[in-house]
């Protein structure tokens, strides 16, 4: 396994720079990357710092930074280092000055200002703890998007990574023997999505889960002809209601998040 020092520089808060960086890595196998992590460089006496530990673990560099004079000053020491420097907005700023006919307004950390779009995700966020694990189930249709799934198919973090996004998300548990609201198939409004997993990973998720908790591990939750049946009536309920089904077992938050947001917007007719 070969370790790497990687630098990643950002003027902001360094999400754009790490999300890339960790992305761009994935791709590497037998590559293990020390993260050393600089947000919110803004001044001289702040990059200083950052060469100089550039200098003391020398590796690439990454950086999502806009001001010209900090710029330079950072590429000139990657330079003298002889550590490669790559600055991940700049193709894609390039290319949309060349199509929009006009120069970026080089403003740090620009994409975090708190527009309309901020106040939204914060209120989409709001509303998605306040709807998570079928919590005020009488309101449903003020949701965006409702999850229903079994236990242990990713309800609550694939909600709160769309709500991220902006969309207000509430999940609603389907549990053997415990009613399902019936708000839930009189609304109309939100996009309702089934989520699944193959039952043997769902055995392995639910003891890794009870382990954690210290609790006993003798359980129809674990038991492996109880789990089938669960997920088989629950892929019945949703193929009687008409709801779209996503099988998780294979898929990332992300990918399930994605796969979602190209439904609702089915629904809606935006794509």
């Amino acid at each position: 396994m070969k370790s790497v020092h990687l630098h990643l520089v950002s003027d902001s808060t360094g999400e754009t720079v790490r999300s890339v960086a960790r992305a761009c890595l994935s791709q590497f196998e037998g590559v293990t990357p020390v993260e050393h992590f600089w947000s919110l460089v803004r001044s001289e006496a702040h990059l200083t710092k950052v060469i100089a530990g550039i200098e003391a673990h020398p590796g690439p560099v990454l950086f999502t930074m806009v001001a010209d004079g900090l710029r330079e000053t950072l590429l000139s020491a990657c330079q003298r280092l002889q550590v490669p420097s790559i600055s991940v907005l700049d193709p894609a700023m390039s290319a949309l000055a060349g199509y929009l006919g006009t120069e970026s307004g080089h403003r740090p950390g620009r994409q975090h200002a708190m527009d309309a779009g901020y106040f939204k995700r914060i209120e989409a966020m709001n509303f998605t703890l306040a709807h998570d694990d079928g919590q005020h189930a009488n309101d449903l249709d003020k949701a965006d998007i409702i999850l229903a799934g079994v236990s242990r198919t990713s309800k609550t973090p694939t909600s709160l990574y769309l709500a991220n996004r902006g969309y207000r998300v509430a999940n609603v548990p389907i549990v053997p023997g415990v009613p399902v609201p019936d708000t839930l198939f009189r609304t109309k409004e939100p996009l309702i999505v089934g989520l699944t997993n193959d039952p043997a990973r769902l055995v392995q998720v639910r003891k890794s889960r009870l382990l954690s908790l210290n609790e006993q591990d003798e359980t129809d939750y674990i038991d492996i002809e109880r789990v089938k049946e669960e997920v088989a009536e629950a892929r019945r309920m949703f193929a009687r209601a008409g709801w779209p089904v996503i099988e998780v077992t294979r898929r990332s938050i992300e990918e399930t998040a994605a796969a979602i947001i190209t439904l609702y917007n089915q629904k809606r007719g935006t794509e």
